[in-house]
């Protein structure tokens, strides 16, 4: 099983037990992987892009191998700047829907919540937009991410 599987996995239990003396765990990634399917019109697996080039997934460094790759930069540097304004991109959630031209944010008034949302949005559409290239998936970063 992949690692990017059991992560997904491990916050869907944590949240179904509802276990308060627990830290929480990083659900907006949980989201964010319905936002995706929801931009791609479940084309692609929102895991295919938790190992792709340079950027998509975590950490991230060097020059992103192409467009869909720069979407992961771009999305990172968004949460990047929602950090910066004190918020806390990995834990939040949000009201967001998904229509006939993709997810949209829905009646989010929260500052945080808002940034997060148009972060996850943006990305996800980007995603949509550009060519998965299977070549890019597990790459070797350390030779590829200069």
């Amino acid at each position: 099983m992949y690692p990017a599987h059991l992560l997904v996995l491990l916050a869907v239990c944590v949240s179904l037990l509802g276990a308060a003396s627990i830290p929480p765990l990083p659900l907006n990634l949980v989201q964010f992987s319905y936002v995706i399917t929801c931009a791609n019109h479940n084309r692609r697996s929102s895991l295919d892009y938790a190992d792709y080039g340079c950027y998509c997934g975590a950490g991230g460094s060097g020059t992103p191998v192409d467009e869909l790759d720069r979407c992961c930069k771009i999305h990172d540097d968004c949460y990047g700047e929602a950090e910066k304004q004190g918020c806390y991109p990995k834990m939040l959630i949000y009201d967001y829907d998904c229509g006939s031209n993709g997810p949209y944010c829905k009646n989010v008034t929260k500052k945080c919540n808002r940034k997060v949302c148009d972060c996850d949005v943006a990305a996800a559409k980007c995603f949509a937009r550009n060519a998965y290239n299977n070549a890019n998936y597990n790459i070797d970063t350390k030779k590829r991410c200069k």
